[in-house]
């Protein structure tokens, strides 16, 4: 059977990953609609090379762009808002929701109201509005399909065992580029160095995050709502090698954990085969005897605050991870530009949490209301930058 595929995000990291795993498999795969961001170029050349019926990019000013990339190629193509729904709308058998960030919420969102099956690898729907997410899910039919490697981790360790039988849920992180790095030296670290991933290729912003390991708290709040997990079973391991991506501590003493090269592909192959293995081409397969060893360290969250934030906001509930997830996409758009350090961005995630702790106890009921607070957050963190360049 030939599966329909729209891809958001598709000039992502992820979404070049997915067409490549869909042009490795055409007899499977066929791909209907492509949603870039404000590159026309790089979408226009995703929507030629996979055949896609309809193309849209999100920077509302890139549509004559987009339409002249296109021309002669009988592919459709819009641009801004509407135009992003309307691929959504689109007939597909799965959604890839890879926009990162909270850009992401709505077109995901409306996946769901269509009873699609979502392949979620923008984390930021469960960050920002997680219970609103899972109950539309439900509500509407859709099925929510964990694409971010960890996740998919412990969904396949799991193996359809009852959530009664787990003592924690463990997902690892490389470390990122200061896992050996003194406080001191971190303090003065440069965008440059900070994006300087060592195991995986992503984007900008998910590579400070991942030196910041906030991507790891960020991720710790998306497996509470996936799994519908407590708090206090969740837990983060450091794994330089990222071989193994998340494992189940059962109650008899047992670990379950799934290992894998560091390859996107593999995920999104559970996501894209639907219960099907498929083969993935690849220069070589993951061997343990060359690899030698797998190594293990607590997470340092003295050195790395925003995994202490992130636990934090997690345990407080109601709105605080979308105060969190809003005060941080401000400050590392922030040090990306050089105008605050790197330890400013966990301070203007506190300072934030801290201001609007109490303002929203409840966490938000819908994409709207998560927008709204997400909108205030953004407001008060970029006024409230002078105070903390002042302070540092």
């Amino acid at each position: 059977m030939t599966h329909t595929v729209t891809i958001l995000g598709a000039t992502g990291s992820i979404g070049r990953s997915t067409t490549d795993l869909v042009a490795q498999h055409p007899d499977r795969f066929r791909v209907g609609a492509v949603v870039g961001g404000c590159d026309a170029a790089a979408l226009a050349k995703v929507a030629r090379e996979t055949g896609a019926r309809f193309a849209a990019l999100a920077d509302p000013a890139g549509g004559p762009a987009l339409a002249e990339a296109l021309s002669g190629s009988g592919i459709p193509s819009g641009a801004g808002e509407a135009a992003v729904l309307d691929a959504v709308a689109q007939d597909a058998d799965i959604v890839v929701a890879a926009i990162s960030g909270a850009a992401g919420l709505k077109p995901t969102h409306a996946a769901l109201r269509l009873g699609r099956r979502v392949a979620l690898a923008n984390k930021e729907s469960l960050v920002c509005a997680g219970d609103a997410f899972m109950r539309d899910a439900k509500r509407y039919g859709a099925t929510i399909l964990p694409m971010d490697s960890e996740h998919d981790a412990l969904s396949q360790a799991m193996a359809g065992r009852p959530l009664a039988d787990v003592r924690t849920m463990m997902i690892t992180a490389s470390g990122g580029p200061f896992r050996t790095w003194t406080r001191e030296r971190i303090a003065a670290a440069s965008p440059a160095e900070a994006a300087a991933h060592p195991t995986w290729s992503m984007g900008m912003k998910i590579n400070i995050d991942s030196a910041s390991l906030m991507n790891k708290g960020l991720e710790l709040i998306e497996a509470h709502h996936l799994f519908g997990i407590e708090p206090d079973r969740l837990d983060v391991v450091v794994h330089p090698q990222s071989v193994i991506h998340g494992m189940i501590y059962w109650l008899d003493g047992a670990v379950t954990a799934e290992l894998a090269l560091p390859d996107m592909r593999v995920p999104i192959s559970h996501c894209l085969g639907l219960g099907d293995r498929l083969t993935i081409a690849r220069g070589r397969p993951l061997d343990l005897v060359a690899l030698g060893s797998l190594t293990f360290e607590a997470a340092d969250e003295a050195r790395f605050p925003c995994l202490a934030l992130a636990r934090a906001a997690l345990a407080e509930g109601g709105a605080a991870p979308t105060v969190m997830n809003a005060a941080n996409e401000i400050a590392v758009a922030v040090f990306i530009a050089g105008a605050i350090p790197f330890y400013g961005i966990a301070d203007l995630v506190e300072r934030a949490i801290a201001h609007f702790s109490g303002l929203h106890r409840t966490a938000p009921d819908g994409v709207e209301e998560a927008l709204a607070i997400d909108a205030e957050v953004r407001a008060w963190s970029t006024a409230a930058l002078p105070r903390l360049r002042a302070a540092g």
